[in-house]
């Protein structure tokens, strides 16, 4: 049986100069934290948080659902093991090939699917695969016409927030 593992710890963020204080971003809910935080007692109300609203439970559309999954996927592979077991690994390339197979957006998920075909996952570690998981997405944006995005700033971008202090 594989060893249970935290999803984040102190560890992790102690690569990243003296961050190990600062809480895990996909532990909790920005709101949640900035509460906790914050000098003011009142909010703003907005159509994300307002479940009163008609804008926030509205099915996403093909554009909403990419920018929602890229998201996951990238924060998903940011929080993969460092030293992956056997099983993570089988486990997490096998999730590959069953997203691909389920994911809504039916053009999407042949492409993704032809794309595995060739370029199978690398999960290795956690900064291989986020790595692997931004080439792939970088594929995507050159057939969109859209900017790449530089894979060494994989996991400043989607684990620990970036260096000069603007996710905190």
């Amino acid at each position: 049986m594989a060893r249970r593992r935290r999803v984040f710890d102190e560890e992790d963020l102690a690569e990243y100069s003296g961050r190990a204080e600062k809480h895990c971003r996909a532990c909790e809910s920005f709101q949640n934290w900035r509460s906790a935080h914050d000098t003011k007692n009142e909010r703003k109300s907005t159509a994300a948080n307002d479940p009163k609203s008609t804008e926030a439970q509205c099915p996403l559309d093909r554009e909403e659902l990419g920018r929602n999954t890229w998201s996951y996927l990238h924060t998903m592979a940011a929080y993969y093991p460092k030293r992956p077991t056997e099983v993570e690994k089988k486990s997490m390339t096998r999730f590959m090939d069953i997203f691909a197979q389920f994911y809504p957006c039916k053009d999407c998920a042949e492409d993704l699917r032809e794309t595995l075909k060739t370029n199978r996952p690398d999960v290795k570690d956690r900064l291989a695969f986020s790595k692997w998981m931004c080439g792939i997405h970088n594929e995507v944006n050159v057939k969109l016409g859209k900017p790449e995005f530089d894979c060494s700033l994989v996991l400043e971008r989607w684990h620990t927030g970036w260096k000069d202090g603007s996710c905190d």
